[in-house]
């Protein structure tokens, strides 16, 4: 795989900033937290400060922390095997001299975050030498003050922290990113995209970003032959509202009050948004204050939810 560049990430004014911290912190030991929506990219951009570092080359090892909490310590740590009782390295050591990258590490079991945290103060006098990338869809902030997230531990991988706005923000840079797929996918052959398919492409709300845009593309480019992306190859639908019920709860709905379905529909909101209040207001077609009322009407009823928003 070529070596990443800025401009594979696009032009747009924010993800241009993104990426000018990124290049700079790059050629540091700094950690980085890099915080954005399911799909928009975290990896690839932690991969892009990688291979503008002075560990290009090394080891880049990535730890899914959102599964298992066993087998996300062992993966991180390391073990040793029940059957041959040999010990079994883990990432920190792996990665030595290059680049770990910690995904979802609000995932973290809450004693871990602790341990983990007296870990990495430790490396040197194991002689372990590695960059730390975190990544999150989380607000890691709110959530240290609501006592779900170690403060200790969010203080060392926050020093420098990059956010990735959603694809949905960025209509400048949807067409060279279909393009840059579309391109990939077919092997680096010359195929245009026909302007009623990047309108399509354009008009779509991305609820899953980048890895959506990628899916759909490759799904569509299977068995494609010819020279052009039509309109009519692309299965996806016009801009629309994020699907935030799903079919079990939709059909509970039909047995709520109106009332309670709202409430419903308002906290899936914000659940999904991680609680940012301007683009759950942006996916219930509604302002911010009408969200904010409600909420408050919420709060004052003592739904346990609401209650505890901050």
């Amino acid at each position: 795989m070529n070596k990443l560049t800025a401009e594979y990430f696009g032009q747009d004014p924010k993800i241009v900033k993104a990426l000018k911290v990124a290049s700079n912190v790059a050629v540091t030991k700094a950690p980085v937290l890099v915080v954005g929506e399911a799909g928009i990219g975290k990896k690839t951009l932690a991969q892009f400060i990688h291979e503008n570092s002075t560990r290009a080359g090394k080891a880049f090892i990535t730890v899914d922390c959102s599964g298992d909490s066993l087998q996300v310590e062992n993966e991180i740590l390391g073990y040793r095997d029940a059957e041959s009782g040999r010990f079994v390295k883990g990432a920190l050591e792996n990665a030595n001299g290059g680049t770990v990258v910690l995904v979802n590490i609000d995932g973290l079991e809450d004693g871990f975050q602790k341990k983990f945290h007296k870990i990495i103060g430790e490396l040197e006098d194991y002689d372990i030498d590695l960059r730390m990338i975190a990544t999150t869809t989380k607000n890691l902030s709110k959530l240290v003050g609501a006592g779900r997230f170690y403060r200790g531990l969010y203080t060392v991988i926050s020093s420098n922290s990059i956010t990735l706005n959603p694809l949905r923000e960025r209509v400048g840079d949807l067409e060279m990113i279909a393009k840059n797929i579309v391109k990939t996918t077919l092997g680096g052959l010359e195929v245009s995209v026909d302007e009623a398919a990047m309108q399509k492409i354009i008009s779509h709300y991305w609820t899953h970003n980048v890895k959506e845009l990628k899916a759909v593309l490759e799904s569509t480019l299977t068995n494609f032959e010819g020279d052009t992306v039509s309109a009519e190859l692309l299965e996806i639908g016009e801009k629309k509202a994020v699907n935030i019920i799903s079919d079990d709860d939709s059909e509970g709905i039909r047995l709520m009050s109106l009332k309670e379905a709202e409430r419903l529909l308002i906290k899936k909101a914000l659940v999904h948004t991680s609680e940012n209040r301007t683009q759950a207001a942006k996916i219930l077609g509604v302002s911010i204050r009408t969200l904010r009322n409600k909420i408050n009407e919420y709060r004052n009823d003592g739904n346990s939810y609401f209650v505890n928003l901050r």
